[in-house]
């Protein structure tokens, strides 16, 4: 009996340092393929202003009445994040508050929602998610200029109107990227990433 004790012991301590080393060969195996995965960034689109072009210049109402200068430089030397959504848009509806926060933690940024369609779907939609507060504008010209296919679709401009990033934006790692792509001077973080593999 006192044996069979002791032989259960051993294998169960020999079960316990064969689980510990598959745990640590997993735990190693995670650390290599992050190191190996590229960051997402937005998905850069081929249509539109390109990065380090002009923002098309748009003078307009917004859904509130008040006007609104797209394009050129900002007298506030502000920059400027253009969220193109929808209200049938379930993706937009997550990304909103992520836009309003990132934009409040950006020193000087200006956020601005952009669609076409119904004006009083809009407004609706405007006051259901507290928007209100920022600019949104109802124009298909504007998204025509900026080309814009697929939704939730963000620009970023600096304060002399210059695109400086650009996308489809799902998530707020897509819409954080914009920010990073313009901080490291680049078109987007797949262009880093290009650049930083090709350089090695």
């Amino acid at each position: 009996m006192e044996q069979a004790l002791l032989v259960s012991n051993a294998l169960l301590w020999v079960a316990v340092l064969v689980l510990g080393a598959l745990v640590f060969a997993l735990v190693r195996q995670i650390g290599v393929l992050y190191e190996r995965v590229a960051p997402a960034g937005a998905l850069v689109l081929a249509g539109g202003p390109k990065v380090g072009e002009a923002a098309p210049r748009f003078a307009l109402d917004d859904l509130f009445g008040r006007a609104v200068e797209l394009g050129g430089e900002d007298a506030e030397q502000r920059q400027t994040l253009l969220l193109f959504v929808s209200p049938t848009c379930p993706v937009c509806k997550t990304l909103l508050p992520v836009a309003k926060a990132l934009a409040a933690s950006e020193p000087a940024t200006r956020l601005v929602f952009a669609s076409d369609g119904s004006a009083e779907d809009h407004a609706a939609f405007a006051r259901k998610h507290g928007l209100d507060a920022y600019p949104y504008l109802v124009s298909t010209e504007l998204g025509l200029a900026h080309q814009v296919g697929k939704l939730p679709h963000a620009v970023l401009w600096d304060a002399q109107g210059v695109v400086r990033a650009k996308g489809l934006v799902n998530s707020r790692e897509h819409l954080e990227s914009l920010f990073e792509a313009r901080e490291r001077g680049v078109a987007s973080i797949q262009d880093y990433v290009a650049r930083a593999g090709g350089s090695r």
